[in-house]
């Protein structure tokens, strides 16, 4: 999950630019701003303080944080910080503007993102932009939240259980009652729309008049929100890795179950063409077989590997690894190794699935412990009113989508803190608009599957889509795909293709996802750490 996204406004005017946009946001209970001298100047005219990031890190890269409102109906009320950063771009004289960058989540920090992203894009990128990192309201530098969770309320990937069902109802009950607790009126003010606005005054402060932007997973539903709000600011929308619109948000944590089980099915054939290798069956229905038998028996007798204990639920849990087959081939061969009694052989190589990245620079961030999963939760929850708040109706859709989905359907579909949380200050934002932005997408995506990023361009009448056919792991652009140069050529001229097109990277440069901020992928405390399989799978 990574993201791109810049930010620029024109200093004269800002807040008259900035302010009719907000009309089409409003909800019912929102009033309309239109005077230029209105209550949100304060934030557009704002000029950042920048300096160095940290004394570690590159000189040229640098931060500021400035103010925004808590609730854009009501801009003299409380305020937030948002914590921006940036790398100039090389060239003063090809410079076009600023490329906003958000690392996915939500809850993903993108303060780092100028860094990580400086060796991934192409000189003719850095020439031309301003790379633009900020943490979203509620994230990191930005007014963090915090709820205090413990690690058994960290823990959410959870299968649904007849005997366990209560307890799981009261566990995501208590999350909820923490999270309003500690954080009380912010809640309701930390989703996607009025990070879109925050994007805008980032805009506005930078002194532009349109941003572009480079969004991964989650940061692809936040750039399509921008485009739906500001669409006249929105200026080349790189959308990788794309959420579906419509279903957000519980459809896309479902999604997961959904795409897992093409991935699953794949695995099998691959594996039983391999046998020889293997030895996990000669035939799809073998293969399937054993790892079926692997989970029961696991379920009975947990399988010690690698320091752990996995029961077969874990062995579910893992539905990810199933989008590489020869990750999966290897990881189900270990657990049947180690349920053997046997030793099994260390991991042959890292995942290319969710790869790590390196440890990122300290910025001395003083944030609670568990904001990555407070502010998952706030913009999860609170995002779209859609949730159902029923209890028993989880329960009657886990058992179903078992059936349906039998790798992952229980753990989709089971109970969610969102049930038991506060409604959205807004409804959700329904996205459909002809803004020429760009949808990537790899064909076997763990966290966004295809069928989410051709969600996203049905509802971008104006966009293009790349489909990187066998494209591997969660990121496409900066993964040495084949997308990249159409993406480039975006970036630096505009040019959208004429029409959606499909393309396969050449044998021998296989891409795996890229490399994600640490801050964005730590495991979730509880989440088996199966080596070949490193990161968390609970995040967009």
């Amino acid at each position: 999950m990574r993201n791109r996204r810049t930010a620029s406004l024109v200093a004269m005017g800002v807040a008259a630019a900035l302010l009719p946009a907000l009309t089409p946001a409003a909800s019912a209970a929102t009033p309309v701003l239109r005077t230029a001298d209105g209550p949100l100047a304060q934030y557009t005219q704002q000029k950042p303080r920048w300096k160095r990031c940290d004394a570690e890190g590159p000189a040229d890269f640098e931060c500021a944080t400035i103010k925004v409102p808590l609730d854009y109906a009501r801009p003299n009320g409380g305020k937030l910080d948002v914590a921006i950063s940036r790398t100039k771009a090389t060239s003063a004289k090809d410079r076009r503007g600023v490329l906003l960058l958000n690392p996915g989540g939500p809850g993903g920090i993108g303060l780092d993102m100028p860094l990580y992203l400086a060796s991934d894009l192409p000189d003719a990128v850095k020439k031309r932009y301003d790379l633009i990192g900020f943490d979203p309201r509620g994230v990191g530098r930005s007014s963090p939240v915090g709820c205090g969770l413990n690690d058994d309320e960290l823990n959410w990937q959870r299968p649904y259980k007849a005997e366990t069902f209560d307890k799981d109802v009261r566990r995501a009950r208590t999350v909820a009652e923490k999270c309003r607790k500690r954080n009380g009126a912010v809640l309701p003010h930390l989703g996607t729309r009025n990070t879109a606005r925050d994007m805008d005054v980032i805009r506005a402060v930078l002194g532009e008049k349109k941003i572009s932007y480079l969004g991964y997973s989650y940061g692809t539903y936040l750039g399509a929100v921008y485009t739906q709000l500001f669409p006249k600011r929105a200026d080349r929308f790189v959308l990788d890795s794309a959420v579906d619109p419509e279903r957000i948000w519980r459809g896309m944590i479902q999604v997961w179950a959904e795409g897992a089980e093409p991935a699953f099915k794949r695995w099998t054939e691959w594996t039983a063409a391999r046998n020889a290798t293997y030895n996990l069956g000669r035939t799809p229905a073998e293969v399937r077989t054993t790892f079926w038998n692997l989970v029961a028996g696991a379920n009975r007798r947990p399988v010690p590997l690698d320091g752990m204990l996995l029961s077969g639920d874990d062995i579910r849990s893992l539905r990810a690894v199933f989008f590489s087959v020869e990750d999966a081939a290897e990881t189900v061969v270990r657990l049947k190794e180690a349920a053997a009694g046997r030793t099994p052989a260390p991991a042959a190589k890292p995942s290319r699935i969710l790869p790590t990245a390196p440890v990122p620079p300290s910025f001395a961030r003083a944030v609670p412990s568990d904001n990555g999963d407070a502010s998952f939760w706030s913009v999860v929850c609170a995002d779209t009113r859609a949730w159902p708040r029923d209890p028993e109706r989880y329960r009657r859709d886990a058992i179903r989508d078992r059936a349906k989905y039998p790798l992952y359907g229980d753990f989709a579909s089971h109970i969610k803190p969102c049930a038991f949380w506060g409604p959205g200050a807004e409804p959700a934002t329904k996205v459909d608009n002809t803004v020429r932005a760009l949808v990537l997408q790899n064909e076997w995506d763990p966290q966004t599957p295809l069928v989410s990023g051709q969600g996203m361009r049905r509802a971008l009448k104006g966009a293009r889509m790349v489909t990187v056919l066998d494209g591997l792991g969660h990121g496409v652009y900066g993964a040495k795909s084949c997308a990249d140069k159409v993406a480039t050529a975006y970036l630096v001229t505009g040019g959208l293709p004429a029409e959606d097109l499909s393309c396969r990277t050449p044998a021998g440069r296989k891409p795996g996802g890229l490399r994600l901020p640490p801050s964005a992928t730590p495991a979730a405390p509880g989440t088996p750490a199966v080596p070949g399989l490193p990161g968390r799978q609970d995040r967009f």
